[in-house]
């Protein structure tokens, strides 16, 4: 097959291209230039889109032995991603942007312009596998190595796109992959994987976000209250500094009555109010969610587990899917977790899995408690 190997400049997507290569198919490698100026982009091997990403990529190519080109996707990536980021900000949602560009950039603007090309596949350095099931169809699973399984930000992926994709590292542990990386005289052997957001250059997401969205309305400042008794504990600049289950940086000045700490609990972005209480207040077990992606066949009713989180728990769930108005259809997805979770934000993808196998994925608008005694 001719492939097209995306490379970050990472090990990961280093040692995928070498084995695609190794595998006999003709392979290409592409970076992506995903920032407009990269120097405002996370730096010093923490992130995937910098200057300093795209020279190691090069060089991996180079030993590997495959031609190499750089596609400019920055202003796709800004639209698609970085304003997708702030506009769920501003509307009271915690999105999860390596999600989005996973959707949007990898598996959809790259493999269309590879498919475009005469290209036969896309191959990622992400953690999963892919395995064909009795009925023909490409199933999504997670990775042998568990601590470094990457399904969950895969789950957006259709079954077109996983028809179209290869996942070389989906059977290996993390380890082994750094020492191959080390055998084949890859200088990225030992590079840190990369974390956090890669637009946020210091990582300071609420900093940043208050530079970007300015007094963009409804950001403008609140109350911070006492969800129980509707107090006002404090107050503050905008909600995009805030998230539900956050603990730290409230600044409020006084403890709870019972000095237990407080925690976010809801945030109310027209008003400006953030709610906080007790621990116990993040407990959910029920979720309602929306723009729903499928891996294969559409679900209408599932007994597995939903993870809600990138490397979270699972937990063990009843899932329906429904039309907008309730009844058969495919726009609204209901979840009720015989798991409760805590500090589950609406905007947080939920990703529903029936075993290893990663059945589809939708974004939370909505949660409650329902079972006060569990």
């Amino acid at each position: 097959m001719k492939v097209l190997a995306a490379m970050s400049g990472g090990v990961d997507s280093a040692v995928a291209a070498a084995r695609a290569v190794e595998a006999g198919h003709d392979v290409t490698g592409i970076h992506l230039a995903l920032s407009r100026n990269p120097a405002s982009y996370r730096s010093g091997a923490r992130g995937c889109c910098t200057i300093e990403d795209s020279n190691d990529a090069r060089r991996a190519a180079d030993v590997v032995g495959i031609p190499f080109y750089v596609w400019d996707l920055s202003d796709r990536f800004h639209a698609d991603v970085v304003e997708d980021f702030m506009d769920e900000y501003a509307a009271g949602r915690t999105p999860n942007p390596c999600l989005r560009c996973n959707e949007k950039i990898k598996f959809a603007a790259v493999l269309d312009r590879a498919l475009g090309l005469g290209f036969d596949a896309v191959a990622t350095g992400h953690y999963a596998r892919l395995e064909t099931g009795a009925d023909g169809l490409v199933e999504l699973h997670r990775a042998a190595d568990h601590a470094k399984d990457q399904s969950y930000v895969l789950g957006v992926l259709t079954q077109q796109q996983l028809r179209h994709s290869l996942f070389p590292l989906g059977g290996t542990p993390k380890p082994e992959v750094r020492r191959e990386a080390e055998a084949r005289g890859l200088r990225v052997a030992d590079k840190p994987d990369s974390h956090d957001i890669c637009f946020v250059a210091d990582g300071d997401n609420a900093g940043w976000l208050r530079e970007k969205l300015g007094d963009r309305a409804p950001n403008h400042g609140g109350d911070v209250v006492d969800d129980a008794t509707g107090e006002v504990l404090g107050t503050h600049e905008g909600t995009y500094a805030f998230t539900i289950g956050q603990r730290r940086g409230l600044r409020l000045g006084r403890p709870a009555p019972d000095g237990r700490p407080r925690f976010v609990l809801d945030i109310e972005p027209v008003s400006g109010t953030v709610r906080v209480g007790p621990r116990e207040g993040l407990t959910v077990d029920r979720l309602t969610a929306d723009r729903p992606r499928w891996c294969g066949t559409v679900p209408s009713h599932l007994e597995g587990t939903v993870q809600l989180r990138a490397h979270g728990a699972e937990h063990r769930a009843t899932v329906r899917v429904l039309g907008a108005d309730g009844g058969p259809g495919g726009e609204r997805v209901e979840i009720d977790l015989l798991d409760p979770a805590q500090g589950i934000a609406p905007g947080q993808a939920a990703v529903v899995y029936d075993g290893s196998r990663v059945v589809g994925s939708a974004t939370i608008t909505a949660t409650a408690r329902v079972r006060t005694g569990s």
